[in-house]
C-alpha cells in the first residue's frame, strides 16, 4: 500500500534507509525533532524493533526499488538518506528518489576510492549531502593531534571559531578559581561554556569555580585559544609522531592528512594485503604487518616514545585495552575509535583521553543538515554540535534580517534560562561577547543551551 504522509507545521517527511547504528541514531534525533520518520530495512525484526520502539512508520523491503520507495512515501518527502551499509547501493537509493520526486537526497559513502568523487557525486547525482564517516573521523582525529592536549575540537564559521574542549590538570593555577576571577586575572578574550564535573553537566556562569579534573569546553579563534592556553600553563604543541594500530578506511585518509602536517606515522596491520596497500598508496608512512595487540610488537615499535596512539581496529573491545595499556606504558595523547555509542556513559568513565565515534559523527552532521532545512526567514541553524550529548549542544546561525534580538545590548535582552551566547563572526572580526555587544544582521552567531528546539535564533528569548 502506498503510504502518504501528513504534513504537521515544521515538520519534514524523512525516508531513512538502512536500519544499522547511524540509521537508528538518526531515526531517533529526528523523531525527537518533530519530523515524520519512515524507515526502510530488509530485516524484519529490526523494522518492527524500530518502528515500536519509536513510533515511526517502518517499511519491509529493498530501499533501491521505486515500489518501496513508493510504499515509504517517496511522492510527498522531503528528504531521503541512504546509510545502509554499501555505497554503491547508497546511491542507487538516492538516484531513484530524485527520479520520483526530486527530493533532498543523502548519502553515506565510505570507500576510500570515492573520497575524491564526493562533488562530482554531489554535481551530477544532485546529493544534497555525501557523508564519509571515516573521512570526518579521521578529520577529527588530525585537529587533536594538531592540539593534542585537546579531548575535542569543533569549528564554527569556517574554522574562524573554535569550540576545545579539555581537562583540567591537577596542578592547573585555574582549579579553586571562579570563571569571573579567571576573566579577571588572565585578560584572555575566550568564554568558558560548560563544565564536566563526574556524571554532572553545567552551563558556566560567572560564580562556577573550577576544580581538579573538570573537562571545560571554551569558545574562542583558534589563536586567542592558543594565548589563553599558553597563559594557563597548558601544552598545545602538535605531536611529531604517531603510532595507528588498524589500517583500514580511517587509517587510509589519516596517512594522507598527516603527511601534509608533518607528522610521521606508523601503521600496525595484521592482513599483509592491507599493508601492501598503505605501502604501495603512501610511501611516506612506515607500515609494519603484524597484531597490534601484542604487547611485545606494541613496544618493539616505540609505544612509550611514540607522540601519540591512535587505536584503529574495528573491535571496540579491542580498542579501548588497546588505549588503556598504551596510556600505562608512555606518556602518549591517546584517541580511541568506538563504533557503538551504547556504553558511552561507561566509556567516558575510562579515563581514555579522546573518543571518536564516527557513526555519531555521521549522524550529527546529518541532523544538521536536517536542521538547517527546517530554516526560517530571519535565521537558519548553519551547524550544530553536541557539546555533552542528551543534554548541552552549540548551534551557530546566521542572522539575515533586523529581529527582536538584533540591535540591542545583550544586557537588556531577556533569555530564557541556561542559554550563552558565546561568539558573535562580524565579517572577519570574531566577538566573545560581553553585555554591551549587539547582534547585528549578517552575524554569525554561536549559541550554547541545554537542549531546546531552536529554530530561529529568537527562540532563545523568552
Amino acid at each position: 500500500m502506498k503510504k502518504t504522509m501528513a504534513k504537521t507545521e515544521g515538520a519534514l517527511n524523512i525516508i531513512i534507509v538502512g536500519c544499522g547504528k547511524v540509521g537508528q541514531n538518526l531515526a531517533e534525533q529526528l523523531n525527537e525533532q518533530g519530523n515524520n520518520i519512515t524507515v526502510i530495512d530488509t530485516d524484519p525484526v529490526t523494522v518492527k524493533e524500530l518502528s515500536a520502539r519509536l513510533d515511526v512508520m517502518g517499511v519491509i523491503g529493498n530501499g533501491a526499488t521505486h515500489a518501496v520507495q513508493q510504499t515509504a512515501g517517496i511522492d510527498s518527502a522531503d528528504l531521503l538518506i541512504a546509510v545502509t551499509g554499501s555505497d554503491e547501493l547508497n546511491l542507487l537509493c538516492c538516484m531513484i528518489a530524485k527520479k520520483a520526486r526530486d527530493c533532498r537526497v543523502i548519502a553515506r559513502v565510505k570507500n576510500p576510492v570515492y573520497s575524491t568523487e564526493s562533488d562530482y557525486l554531489k554535481d551530477e547525482l544532485g546529493l544534497g549531502m555525501v557523508i564519509n564517516p571515516q573521512y570526518a573521523a579521521a578529520c577529527e582525529i588530525g585537529r587533536i593531534l594538531r592540539f593534542p592536549s585537546a579531548l575535542k575540537i569543533d569549528t564554527f564559521a569556517g574554522g574562524r571559531v573554535e569550540l576545545v574542549k579539555f581537562r583540567l590538570p591537577e596542578q592547573s593555577p585555574l582549579v579553586g578559581m571562579s570563571v569571573r576571577q579567571m576573566a579577571m586575572t588572565l585578560h584572555s578574550d575566550v568564554l568558558i561554556c560548560t563544565v564536566e564535573r563526574g556524571d554532572e553537566a553545567y552551563i558556566a556562569n560567572g560564580d562556577l569555580v573550577f576544580a581538579e579534573r573538570d573537562v571545560i569546553s571554551l569558545i574562542a579563534s583558534p589563536r586567542n585559544a592558543a594565548v589563553f592556553f599558553d597563559k594557563i600553563g597548558y601544552k598545545t604543541h602538535s605531536v611529531r609522531d604517531a603510532m595507528v594500530v588498524g589500517g583500514g578506511e580511517t587509517a587510509h585518509y589519516l596517512a594522507e592528512m598527516l603527511h601534509q602536517d608533518g607528522i610521521r606515522l606508523k601503521i600496525i596491520e595484521k592482513d599483509r594485503t592491507v599493508c601492501d596497500e598503505l605501502c604501495s598508496l603512501y610511501p611516506h608512512v612506515t607500515v609494519i604487518h603484524g597484531d597490534g595487540g601484542d604487547k611485545e610488537t606494541l613496544l618493539e615499535e616505540g609505544l612509550a616514545t611514540t607522540g601519540a596512539f591512535v587505536a584503529l581496529t574495528n573491535l571496540d573491545e579491542e580498542n579501548i585495552l588497546l588505549s588503556l595499556y598504551a596510556k600505562s606504558a608512555g606518556k602518549a595523547k591517546i584517541i580511541t575509535k568506538i563504533n557503538r555509542f551504547d556504553f558511552d556513559d561507561v566509556v567516558r568513565h575510562l579515563d581514555l583521553d579522546s573518543t571518536i565515534y564516527p557513526k555519531n559523527i555521521a549522524s550529527d552532521m546529518i541532523v544538521r543538515f536536517v536542521r538547517a532545512m527546517k530554516n526560517t526567514i530571519g535565521s537558519n541553524v548553519e551547524t550544530l554540535y553536541n557539546i555533552i550529548k542528551g543534554k548541552i549542544e552549540a548551534s551557530e546561525f546566521i542572522v539575515k534580517e533586523q529581529s527582536p534580538i538584533t540591535g540591542k545590548p545583550l544586557s537588556e535582552l531577556a533569555f530564557k534560562p541556561n542559554v550563552l551566547i558565546a561568539s558573535i563572526l562580524r565579517g572577519k572580526k570574531v566577538i566573545i561577547p560581553r553585555g554591551s555587544d549587539q547582534i547585528l544582521p549578517g552575524d554569525r552567531v554561536v549559541i550554547v543551551s541545554e537542549l531546546m528546539p531552536l529554530h530561529d535564533i529568537t527562540d532563545v528569548l523568552k
